[in-house]
């Protein structure tokens, strides 16, 4: 009997909604320890004690905020699916159809041979084909096993979020990683002077085995989340700044140089956009996403074969 491995592939998606509810479990437990255990009580001490519980409970969850903002964005938002049909325009057909295209249509990649950018860039489609998915695929798009679907700009498929991490959606996966990063050390930090004293209050029993236990969990919790996160964080940053993409690598160390990388400050608009007041949010404006065809996953630049 042959065994379908994108059937298989597929049923790790089980997989990703008990993630959910784990994430949901330790941002409750989190909660549980740092603010009505921990910190909650001090509010009522008074004095720079209850300055010190105030502003930690404060940041808490202002993080927790940007943290779930970001992780239901991730979740839910489309990564980036290819067009029913989509095909690339000639230049020709551009330039013949005029203003009767709407501006998704004129912006897409939508020329089969290279053209010059007057900034020196030059935008290359290399299109290919999805025998699964029968259709064409723009530059960069992957084909998911565990989505059976061809995403754009496709980075990874992750379990955490039972989807795939995309063109649409890797700004929010980014902030998602930084905001988990922060609270999980915030949380490493405050619940520090807690899990030291933790063998002396348990001997004395002067706090509940209950809660005790709680905070001992929580701490250790946040502590290898931190920990784990740290790698993850640095490595994007790392493919953040070459504009690579995690199933990428390997074809970027095969390259003398990597076409994609146009600079980290261009790599960077690529992902977050131009607008400043909205880097820290999982938002983009209308005019980046007008303006920035990357943004969409459709069309990428790249660097002039001279400088390449």
């Amino acid at each position: 009997m042959e065994i379908n491995l994108f059937r298989l592939c597929s049923g790790l998606k089980v997989i990703g909604y008990f993630m959910i509810l784990l994430v949901a479990a330790i941002v409750a437990v989190s909660y549980y320890a740092v603010v009505v255990l921990t910190w909650g009580p001090e509010l009522r001490t008074g004095g720079l004690h209850s300055f010190l519980a105030i502003s930690i409970i404060v940041v808490f969850h202002f993080l927790l905020i940007m943290l779930l903002w970001c992780y239901f964005m991730v979740v839910f938002r489309d990564p980036g699916s290819v067009p029913e049909n989509w095909k690339p325009r000639t230049q020709e057909e551009i330039l013949e159809a005029g203003s009767s295209l709407t501006s998704t249509e004129i912006t897409a990649p939508e020329v089969f041979n290279s053209t010059q950018s007057t900034d020196g860039q030059e935008r290359r489609p290399e299109v290919g084909y999805c025998s699964r998915c029968q259709n064409a695929k723009p530059p960069r798009c992957h084909h998911c096993s565990v989505c059976q679907r061809c995403v754009l700009k496709m980075d990874h498929h992750c379990v955490w979020v039972v989807n795939c991490v995309g063109a649409t959606n890797y700004k929010s996966f980014l902030l998602f990683l930084l905001y988990t990063f922060l609270e999980t050390t915030m949380d490493t930090l405050v619940l520090l002077p807690n899990f030291i004293n933790f063998f002396s209050e348990a001997k004395s029993h002067s706090t509940s085995p209950g809660n005790l236990a709680v905070v001992f969990v929580t701490f250790v919790l946040n502590l290898a989340f931190s920990l784990s996160l740290l790698c993850f964080v640095v490595m994007h940053i790392s493919l953040l700044s070459s504009n690579t993409t995690s199933v990428e690598v390997h074809e970027k160390r095969r390259a003398t140089r990597w076409k994609y990388d146009l600079g980290r400050m261009k790599n960077f608009e690529q992902v977050f956009g131009t607008k400043k007041a909205l880097w820290f949010f999982p938002l983009l404006s209308k005019e980046d996403l007008d303006n920035i065809p990357a943004l969409r996953g459709l069309e990428f630049p790249t660097v002039s074969d001279s400088e390449a």
